[in-house]
């Protein structure tokens, strides 16, 4: 059931870049880029950091087939692919709650700290978005009030105490996926936002 939600996951995460590409008018190689950056780059930066190897998408080289399949399809399919918002925002739910549990499970087979398992499930959750962004010279959409890192991180939490706790593998799978998608997708539509701190020099007591 991972395996099969991880592959809809960075489909659907290559033809959004693959948009946020396009908007900045970049060639047919830069969509492609960004579409493995941000399918791809969370899964890379966490292994790179639990010296874990090989890479996901070295151990199979089929991965970037099929993210620069989805991205150079999206060309075409632009104009259908943007008009499909709420469709893509769920398939994102899906996408950051599916990385964060596989992140965890790497945490746990490199035998690391448990903070450090939660680390992992966000970096890999949320890295490949902010690798986008700042590639596509964008403020990274995790530090902009949205309730994305912070769902990432519950799903983590979640997971990890149901198994430390001897809760069934598959069980707690399920369970944290369905609350972390839950919770995003009440973020978006209730537009539940972070506290943000706002700093004017200007400003006098």
């Amino acid at each position: 059931m991972l395996l099969i939600a991880f592959y809809i996951a960075i489909t659907a995460e290559a033809m959004t870049a693959a948009l946020a590409a396009g908007r900045r008018n970049m060639d047919w190689f830069g969509v492609c880029l960004i579409a493995c950056v941000t399918a791809l780059g969370g899964g890379t930066l966490r292994d790179i950091l639990l010296d874990h190897y090989p890479l996901v998408w070295v151990e199979n080289p089929y991965v970037l087939l099929l993210v620069c399949g989805a991205a150079l399809l999206t060309i075409p399919l632009a104009r259908l692919v943007d008009r499909l918002k709420w469709p893509f925002l769920l398939l994102d739910a899906l996408g950051l709650v599916v990385f964060t549990v596989i992140g965890c499970n790497i945490g746990i087979e490199s035998g690391v700290h448990p903070i450090i398992v939660i680390v992992a499930g966000m970096v890999t959750g949320t890295a490949g978005g902010v690798l986008r962004d700042v590639l596509c010279n964008d403020i990274p959409l995790i530090f902009r009030g949205e309730l994305y890192a912070t769902v990432s991180l519950v799903t983590g939490i979640i997971y990890f105490l149901g198994l430390a706790n001897g809760m069934p593998f598959d069980m707690m799978v399920l369970v944290s996926i369905a609350i972390g998608f839950a919770l995003r997708v009440l973020a978006l539509v209730l537009r539940w936002e972070m506290p943000k701190f706002v700093y004017d020099q200007d400003m006098r007591k």
